[in-house]
């Protein structure tokens, strides 16, 4: 067995001993005959984000054969609302890349997320998979890159509150077990994900914890590991089924809600970002932010306000983007700083010999970690339609290699300071801010919108339906009629408290 396969905690890589990439359906039917699996479950992402589900039960080879090759016909009238009843007829057609064992259902299962075609049998082009899939051609046909992403994916456990190892109120940030009474089914969950694929770079216990009405609400987080544009969107959706699959299993609740709770932390979907080339990662030069990095930033920060027509996707999202918190709201970026839209953390540049300090019988090698620098943006939510989100930001970072200004305009917008100072006052306004609700938002994708259609990846119907979502809330002043009156606010947090 190869280096690749012997550690991996898929089990159709080690069974199959190849990467998920080169999965095929002779692949797939091995491993079905050879495990007797008895099911195999399509899914795929339907208009509210959420995963759908065709079961088969194999009745032949030859039975799984077809189910492999041909898909099944499904109704997209009830699967997105810019679909018709009078020409609804879709294919789901499986992408073999994406196999992974159920870890819930007690038939033994073989679950394959798929993608959408339509009656001519080419694909959807107003299906958000497919919309990813043509932004990030876009991208790397008018800049040779490539563009690795991965989620920081944060959500609430809802339980019964409980009196022993109470944890101080907001005071949860990687709290450990007893004191973080759900990391068990952190773990557990994190298990499951890897095991269907998921690249996970850690989870841990986030800064939200406290009681309410009886119950204990716990925060908690699960951060993947940048992978290739596409795998990144199918393991969010991914994930987020299994944990929902596990809270139930539990007997308890989770939540991706942006907003809970007055006075509280929310929940964010981060996304870190990184353009590679020849395998190689471009974010960096000399241990220094590269032009590559900063042209990206610049796109970032220019497509922002429409990018939350993607990210930030109900009403309870623009509770959580107000100022003076974590959450940004103004339109700008630095080193480090938490308040700022698009954040460079801390990569490892520069030469790092700190584990050698830790471990003084460890012998220096010569450690390059260049590999790790990434770019995050920080506004989006759990409320996200992550294949849409994800392709607005790849097609942010391309307008930012089109922008004639991008590299002035990414020094402009730099802050290294806390804007919120009241030395500050003046640069703080200078800068632009986030749309304070989804009406804004939806003027801001319009204003926009020949940007996301260039090279035709987002469709003029796409970029309507979307803006004639977010409109149909009618939430210009709610922020503002509500931010006092806990009981309205937990009124519409109960509205879309299983978003995305």
């Amino acid at each position: 067995m190869t280096n690749f396969t012997e550690m991996n905690p898929n089990p159709l890589v080690q069974y199959l001993n190849k990467p998920a990439s080169e999965f095929t359906r002779a692949d797939l039917i091995k491993y079905i005959e050879d495990h007797n699996i008895e099911m195999v479950n399509f899914r795929y992402a339907g208009g509210d984000g959420r995963l759908k589900t065709l079961n088969f039960v194999i009745s032949s080879r030859q039975h799984l054969k077809s189910i492999l090759t041909t898909g099944e016909r499904v109704d997209g009238s009830s699967l997105f609302p810019f679909i018709q009843t009078g020409s609804s007829d879709l294919y789901v057609v499986p992408r073999y890349r994406t196999a992974f064992v159920n870890p819930f259902s007690e038939v033994p299962s073989l679950d394959i997320l798929c993608s959408y075609y339509n009656k001519d049998g080419e694909p959807l082009e107003s299906s958000p998979e497919y919309v990813l899939r043509k932004a990030h051609k876009a991208l790397t046909e008018q800049t040779g890159l490539v563009f690795h992403v991965m989620g920081e994916l944060e959500y609430y456990v809802i339980s019964e509150e409980e009196d022993l190892f109470r944890a101080v109120d907001q005071k949860g940030y990687h709290e450990s077990y007893p004191f973080a009474k759900w990391e068990h089914f952190r773990t557990e969950a994190m298990t499951a994900m890897a095991k269907a694929g998921c690249l996970i770079k850690y989870g841990h216990s986030e800064v939200g914890n406290f009681m309410q009405d009886g119950k204990l609400y716990e925060q908690n987080e699960i951060e993947f590991t940048p992978t290739n544009l596409e795998e990144a969107a199918d393991q969010l959706v991914i994930a987020k089924w299994i944990l929902r699959s596990l809270a139930y299993k539990y007997g308890v609740t989770v939540t991706f809600a942006p907003k809970i709770t007055v006075g509280k932390a929310g929940s964010g979907l981060h996304i870190h970002t990184k353009l590679v080339k020849d395998g190689k990662n471009q974010m960096t030069d000399n241990g220094k932010l590269s032009e590559t990095a900063r042209k990206a930033i610049a796109g970032y920060l220019e497509l922002a306000p429409s990018l939350t027509a993607f990210g930030n996707n109900n009403p309870t999202s623009y509770f959580r983007l107000v100022p003076h918190q974590e959450a940004p709201t103004n339109i700008c970026w630095g080193d480090r700083n938490r308040s700022v839209l698009v954040r460079v953390p801390l990569g490892w540049t520069g030469e790092n010999r700190m584990i050698y300090h830790a471990n003084p019988v460890e012998l220096p090698e010569n450690d390059d970690f260049s590999q790790l620098q990434t770019v995050e943006f920080r506004c989006p939510d759990g409320s996200a339609d992550i294949y849409l989100l994800l392709a607005g930001l790849t097609v942010a970072a391309r307008h930012g290699f089109e922008m004639g200004d991008a590299l002035e305009k990414a020094e402009k917008s730099y802050v290294d300071v806390n804007i919120f100072d009241d030395a500050h006052k003046s640069r703080l306004a200078s800068l632009n801010k986030l749309p304070v609700s989804c009406w804004e938002s939806a003027s801001m994708l319009e204003k926009q919108a020949d940007i996301y259609m260039k090279y035709g990846v987002f469709s003029e119907g796409v970029i309507n339906g979307v803006a004639r979502k977010l409109r149909s809330y009618d939430d210009q002043n709610l922020r503002d009629e509500i931010s006092s009156n806990k009981e309205k606010m937990i009124e519409v947090v109960n509205q879309f408290f299983h978003c995305g």
